[in-house]
């Protein structure tokens, strides 16, 4: 059988071309509304994530969210306390955070000597298993010591697992809905680049 030709005036080169073309724009499509990688660069999230963790993030969980303009439509589900998610930071738009979601709007919140309080009841460690206290200490403000405050509609209350090694909300507030990017959902890849280099028990790991 005879190889078919190109169509007359359109060369190979052009062929692969608009090939290449139509999928980088497939791709960034899918990156921009669906799912996207993402890396983590330190230890705030320890010991959930660890540095050199890659994560796919599902941006399309929360809605969809138009980068340029900043307004999410179709919000299929709301932010729930537990979900780990990727948002822009407040402080700096052009850096991606990550971190917990402790507080839902309406949630009365406090912190008292580390203690996470709730709705005027403490957050107790069973609730809480992947919290990390490093730093016997409990007198830095805000860090041990926080609030009252109610999140407000529209927003979400962040901290980060590893609790006394973390720039989250107690420092700069809330996280308003249009910031967030989506709920990180699995660990692709992991590595640290210095003892194990890649940590293949983490790979494929479910976050929770």
């Amino acid at each position: 059988m005879s190889r078919e030709k190109a169509a007359p005036g359109k060369s190979i080169a052009r062929e692969w071309a608009e090939a290449i073309i139509v999928a980088l724009l497939l791709a960034l499509f899918i990156r921009t509304f669906f799912v996207q990688a993402f890396k983590i660069p330190s230890g705030s999230m320890l010991p959930t994530l660890q540095i050199g963790d890659h994560l796919l993030v599902n941006k399309l969980l929360y809605g969809i969210r138009v980068p340029i303009v900043g307004k999410r439509y179709f919000d299929f589900f709301a932010p729930e306390r537990g979900d780990i998610i990727v948002f822009v930071f407040p402080e700096d738009p052009a850096k991606d955070f990550i971190k917990r979601v402790v507080g839902i709007p309406g949630d009365v919140l406090e912190i008292r000597e580390k203690k996470l309080f709730r709705n005027g009841q403490m957050v107790d460690d069973g609730d809480e298993p992947y919290a990390q206290y490093l730093d016997q200490s409990q007198n830095k403000v805000p860090r041990d010591n926080w609030g009252p405050e109610t999140v407000p509609e529209g927003n979400v209350f962040v901290l980060g697992d590893n609790r006394d090694r973390s720039y989250d909300s107690r420092f700069w507030g809330f996280v308003p809905f249009e910031n967030i990017k989506g709920k990180a959902v699995v660990i692709y890849w992991s590595w640290d680049g210095e003892e194990t280099w890649v940590r293949f028990n983490r790979i494929g790991n479910l976050l929770q």
